[in-house]
């Protein structure tokens, strides 16, 4: 149970602290299972299922852009989640997240196809898409802040981390279940195969429901809400201007290098190189599976060295690996070299922006009063223009081009370069009171 110290800071127990941690990786971690299925997935068959008649560049485009529109959805998500969660608590919100997000994506397993709906159902799929950003945009600020606001000074970059790490384990699950199913004959998946990822979602958000309904508020809100913001969007708006921009602006970077190489580099590598898609998966699944231990690391050397220093570091590294190695890698057509290329963003480079952000952008809001707000609204929008627009672009630029890589890596060059900026003109926040 929370209680307030003789010094006036509010303080957690060692098991309730130890119940919230494990409530925010379960729940981040299924509900990225269900926001990445469609991202793995939609390059392999959505194409066929619910474009079948398009040329097959322009079906790869339509399938990119609904995966777009769940990054449409998730600023809504985020702000309409984000004003009650400042308002009414953590809680209950992180609660309606989960099953919102669990609902949408069953309901994609249970959607009927072109054949039987025509253009009907590539419409739902969208409409589902859009849900399930907008779960998303309230989960994905949600639980590092809840984690945030329960962790012991000095700790708060390893104790927020924990949650992000979830995500992690979210994409390692999608991953192995996308896997198994991609490896069954092309006639099985296209029928029915590629329905169970989607329909398995109602047991997992079960789970997560069962453990997250036992978690007790945050302390730190609890101890702010006789004096609730009335709309603390508009205090932001009014007062936290430059962290929501510096909070926009290395989204840009946190999620662009995930999407470009995870879900544009499956496209192009089956498409475009002809790699077999279960290596390419194999290269994100070790890489993913490495990072849910990394992002806790990161997050505690965060604590010791600074926020800054270690999100700057991932940003640079995102940049040049993106420039340089990435795709010569992939163009080799060497079964160790593909998975090695899939595998380090996920195993270095993005927890060393997950395991920071997740401490780093709630601190730059010293108001508990619009903290979850002020996250949302910095990060799902550059969510959207970095991680939710960088698939759909890269294709877009890569036909545009003839296939000529360059336009892609300057697109993505810029988007490091804004990141790296913001970072230089924050101020350090591991010190700062909450």
């Amino acid at each position: 149970m929370a209680e307030a110290s003789v010094a006036g800071q509010v303080v957690i127990g060692t098991r309730e602290r130890a119940k919230v941690a494990l409530s925010c990786f379960l729940g981040s971690a299924i509900e990225w299972y269900d926001f990445m299925l469609y991202g793995f997935l939609a390059p392999l068959v959505f194409d066929k299922l619910f474009f079948p008649n398009a040329d097959p560049l322009v079906g790869t485009i339509a399938v990119l852009g609904i995966f777009a529109i769940g990054f449409v959805a998730r600023p809504l998500g985020g702000l309409f989640f984000g004003h009650f969660g400042d308002r009414l608590g953590r809680k209950p919100v992180m609660a309606a997240t989960l099953i919102l997000m669990g609902l949408s994506t069953t309901a994609i397993g249970l959607l009927p196809t072109y054949e039987s709906l025509g253009l009907g159902a590539a419409i739902l799929l969208l409409a589902l898409r859009f849900l399930q950003g907008f779960a998303l945009g309230g989960e994905s600020t949600g639980a590092p802040v809840l984690m945030l606001e329960s962790a012991p000074d000095g700790k708060r970059g390893f104790f927020a981390s924990i949650a992000q790490s979830g995500n992690f384990a979210g994409v390692v699950l999608a991953t192995l279940a996308v896997s198994v199913v991609a490896a069954l004959p092309n006639d099985v998946l296209l029928g029915w195969a590629w329905r169970v990822p989607f329909l398995l979602s109602v047991v997992l958000v079960g789970l997560g429901f069962f453990v997250r309904r036992r978690v007790e508020e945050s302390p730190v809100f609890q101890a702010a809400r006789p004096a609730p913001a009335r709309v603390p969007l508009l205090e932001v708006l009014a007062k936290y201007k430059r962290p929501a921009l510096l909070v926009f602006c290395c989204a840009l970077a946190e999620s662009g290098v995930f999407y470009l190489t995870s879900i544009f580099g499956l496209s192009y590598g089956v498409k475009t190189l002809g790699i077999d898609k279960a290596v390419l998966l194999q290269g994100v699944l070790i890489g993913n599976v490495i990072a849910i231990a990394m992002v806790p690391i990161f997050g505690a050397l965060s604590d010791r060295i600074g926020r800054r220093w270690v999100l700057g570091t991932g940003f640079v590294l995102a940049g040049l690996y993106v420039a340089f190695l990435f795709f010569p890698l992939l163009e080799t057509r060497e079964t160790l070299a593909i998975i090695l290329a899939m595998a380090i963003p996920g195993a270095l480079i993005q927890p060393m922006h997950i395991g920071t952000t997740s401490s780093f952008y709630p601190e730059l809001f010293p108001d508990t009063r619009v903290r979850f707000s002020g996250v949302s609204l910095g990060r799902q929008f550059g969510t959207i223009f970095g991680g939710g627009l960088m698939p759909v672009v890269a294709a877009s630029l890569l036909a545009w081009s003839g296939g000529d890589l360059l336009p892609v890596l300057l697109y993505f060059s810029v988007v490091s370069v804004i990141a790296v900026t913001a970072v230089i003109l924050a101020e350090e926040t591991r010190q700062r009171a909450i």
